[in-house]
């Protein structure tokens, strides 16, 4: 057995990883997390330039999530000329061939505000080159963080962050992975983003990014979510884990739940996004137990992991 490491990965490029997603390569037959490479070495410019102009940057493990490998970026998202911004993917293996959705901002703003944020379709049958196929058509032009999930009755369904509903958390329905219909919002309980939808014990889980933790939310057909709690609002005693937990992806197995999250451990108070130096800005990726715990989720974040926290022969199909 060999222990999984505090922190679980740090882009060597630009020290930025966020928003990490998993999937099983099956050529590679490797695990690869694909990430948001945020510039946390850009120059100090005091503005949000920095979290922009961002690639997708990919990482690969072949011992169940013990070591990470840096593997480059995702080819193929530019579509128009110049340099652009490229947040929070999330990755579909339908057997065939894989479906990225990624939030797509044209140029590389100053501003968090005054600009469009789309999520763009994209699939690739190596999971490096992708071929761009939409963008979607959703509930407004300031929309982020997908998720999806194949529903138990056939199709699929997309969550996200609508920026213009007061950054609730929306659905889309498809059943072909190309083409989707809007039902609505989703859990408007709180302002947040991030939502990852997952099931474990019988029961459908949704965590979503309240910037003090992740809040869990509790559903059995997909449609009513409940409010249960935080989890990784408190801080970790490991390596680069002392402040929340931001932005996380859930994948379950027959090994168990984990999730795969990002911290910013040179933040000294926790709080919204720094302009200074390397050291507030980076960010680094950790990865935690989750259990069901009477009506709710617990994480231990100090809890010593053992590899492989992932399957070595990936997800049962």
């Amino acid at each position: 057995m060999t222990a999984i490491a505090r922190p679980l990965f740090r882009d060597p490029v630009h020290d930025g990883a966020a928003d990490p997603t998993l999937v099983f390569n099956r050529h590679a037959g490797e695990w690869w997390m694909f990430y948001t490479s945020r510039r946390a070495d850009a120059p100090p410019m005091n503005d949000v330039s920095w979290v922009h102009g961002t690639d997708i940057g990919i990482a690969s493990s072949a011992d169940g999530g013990a070591t990470w490998l840096y593997q480059g970026i995702a080819e193929g998202l530019d579509i128009e000329p110049g340099r652009h911004t490229y947040w929070a993917p999330e990755i579909v293996d339908d057997g065939t061939e894989y479906h990225m959705y990624v939030s797509v901002i044209r140029g590389v703003p100053t501003r968090w505000a005054g600009h469009a944020r789309v999520i763009r379709h994209y699939t690739s049958h190596d999971l490096f080159s992708w071929t761009y196929r939409s963008t979607l058509s959703l509930s407004s032009e300031r929309v982020i963080d997908a998720c999806v999930l194949r529903l138990p009755t056939g199709g699929y369904r997309m969550w996200y962050k609508d920026e213009a509903d007061h950054a609730h958390t929306y659905a889309a329905d498809s059943d072909d992975l190309a083409r989707w219909t809007v039902r609505g919002p989703a859990v408007e309980c709180s302002e947040h983003e991030g939502p990852n939808v997952f099931e474990l014990d019988g029961s459908y889980w949704m965590l979503v990014d309240e910037w003090r933790g992740q809040r869990v939310l509790h559903s059995r057909d997909l449609q009513t979510w409940e409010p249960r709690g935080l989890i990784l609002d408190l801080p970790g005693q490991g390596p680069d884990d002392g402040g929340y937990g931001y932005h996380a992806d859930v994948v379950t197995s027959e090994l168990g739940a984990y999730v795969f999250y990002f911290t910013h451990p040179g933040r000294s108070d926790d709080a919204a996004v720094h302009h200074g130096g390397d050291n507030d800005r980076r960010s680094s990726v950790q990865v935690a137990r989750l259990r069901v715990s009477g009506d709710t989720l617990v994480c231990d974040r100090d809890e010593v992991l053992e590899a492989p926290v992932l399957p070595l022969e990936g997800p049962v199909r």
